[in-house]
């Protein structure tokens, strides 16, 4: 997921992207994982400041808005 997260922030030119956005690019991209675990890896147990309720945690975006996140080391992406 995050290497599409990164190939989308670099496509659109701004580092900024929704749940809906990453979750159609999975699909595009052949992925077997269920939307139900796309959303919660990108809105929670990889997430920045969210309350964490999985062993296993990673820090790669940030929510900036109600569905909206961006990357937290933006220059890896561009």
């Amino acid at each position: 997921m995050l290497q599409i997260v990164k190939q989308l922030v670099k496509t659109k030119g701004k580092n900024e992207f929704s749940t809906q956005e990453v979750l159609d690019e999975m699909k595009s991209a052949g992925t077997s994982y269920k939307e139900s675990t796309i959303r919660t890896h990108l809105t929670s147990r990889c997430c920045v400041g969210t309350k964490q309720h999985h062993q296993t945690v990673y820090d790669d975006y940030v929510r900036i808005g109600h569905g909206l996140y961006a990357l937290v080391h933006l220059s890896d992406a561009m």
